[in-house]
């Protein structure tokens, strides 16, 4: 059996790329991505030379004019992004028909595996599409050859802006171990904070943590850590337009809402909804994501995990807040809410240890499986929950 090729490709600082490819005059300069005439504009993407002044993403743009008053301001150009990122797939297409763009920002996966007879090593097709993209699009991407997504992709974090990095397999832990922890994909920003509680700076001090232990601190999280820190991924790159097995669910507030109780109901219902999907296919969701919508532009995306995974409203909804809470961290009303549930998979099927602890989901389960049947009848809006149900019960 081939061992994996993966390349990752990443066009550092996309947006701010693709505009000085059209105005040479941006070049070493600090260049800001944001929307200037919105009002409380935020910093969709920045140069080096903005990065340096202490200017983030997310900033807001009054601030980074404070902390670098020689900055540019480009509006951003999501056309111009959306034709890169197609022009970059173009080069890379004829080297393979697994690639992934996990994002409009510059980064493509590519799976060489077993095509080196046609094109020859992964690290010779990754210097090809390279020197290609650099001569006709003006691009410069920093490019990585790893067995896997996670490790290719923390690969190419390690060199940027600029260079390339080859890790061949059984390197891992070598190469893992003395990283910051949160150069590895993945982790959210609870993750990190609950990590440096117990100062957790480096991936070889997690590394010294048995399963069990991060199941105790990361409650559901721990075995995405255990994996992660070790450079396990076993996900495929997917095929050109494929689309990511997931189900997803949108609510567009009529008028723009920071109302706790009006974004819990919206909520509640994609939960609803989005539960009633998965039974009605026969899965379970591991994984939860929110991506909220702000009025000025601003987009946040928080994710939390699913363990076991599960297709019951209450669970659902009961996480989903959670990661609500992860995700909206400013005062700017919010004009689109966002759930999203992937890594599918059949139902856990094994007993639970405890039968005390397991009843009530069973319960639950056995509920759902009841208004299920309704709604199949009659329509899935037969019969609804009262908003505040999870208090009464």
């Amino acid at each position: 059996m081939n061992t994996r090729e993966i390349i990752h490709l990443n066009v550092a600082d996309f947006a701010v790329a693709v505009e000085r490819v059209l105005d040479a005059r941006l070049r070493e300069r600090p260049v800001v991505i944001a929307p200037e005439g919105a009002s409380r504009a935020a910093v969709f993407d920045m140069s080096d030379e903005a990065f340096a002044h202490g200017i983030r993403k997310g900033m807001a743009l009054a601030r980074a004019r404070r902390l670098c008053r020689d900055i540019v301001v480009i509006a951003p150009h999501a056309d111009r992004y959306e034709q890169a990122m197609r022009d970059l797939l173009a080069h890379a297409l004829p080297y393979s028909p697994l690639i992934e763009m996990t994002d409009s920002n510059g980064h493509l996966f590519i799976d060489s595996t077993g095509t080196s007879r046609l094109f020859g090593p992964a690290y010779d097709v990754a210097w090809r599409i390279r020197k290609a993209v650099r001569k006709e699009l003006g691009l410069d991407p920093i490019w990585s050859v790893a067995h896997n997504k996670l490790l290719a992709k923390v690969a190419t974090r390690v060199v940027k802006p600029a260079g390339e990095y080859i890790l061949e397999e059984g390197q891992e832990r070598a190469f893992l171990s003395p990283l910051p922890v949160a150069l590895v994909p993945g982790l959210d920003e609870g993750d990190l904070v609950r990590l440096r509680e117990f100062r957790l700076d480096r991936v070889g001090q997690v590394l010294a943590w048995t399963l069990p232990q991060l199941e105790v601190v990361f409650a559901g999280r721990g075995q995405l850590l255990y994996e992660s820190m070790r450079g396990i991924d076993g996900s495929p790159v997917l095929p050109v337009g494929a689309q990511r097995m997931e189900i997803s669910a949108d609510h567009d507030f009529g008028n723009d809402s920071n109302d706790v109780e009006t974004l819990h109901a919206a909520l509640f219902a994609l939960s609803e909804k989005s539960g009633y999907k998965l039974r009605q296919r026969r899965l379970a969701a591991q994984r939860l994501a929110i991506v909220l919508d702000y009025s000025d532009g601003m987009r946040v995306a928080r994710q939390g995990t699913l363990a076991p995974a599960s297709a019951n409203d209450r669970r659902l909804f009961e996480l989903a807040k959670v990661v609500l809470d992860r995700a909206w961290t400013r005062r700017v009303r919010i004009r689109h809410l966002r759930l999203c549930l992937d890594r599918l998979t059949f139902p856990p099927a094994q007993l639970d240890l405890f039968e005390d602890r397991g009843q009530p989901l069973k319960k639950d389960d056995r509920l759902m499986q009841s208004l299920d049947a309704i709604r199949g009848k009659f329509g899935v809006a037969a019969v609804r929950f009262g908003r505040n149900w999870e208090e009464r019960n």
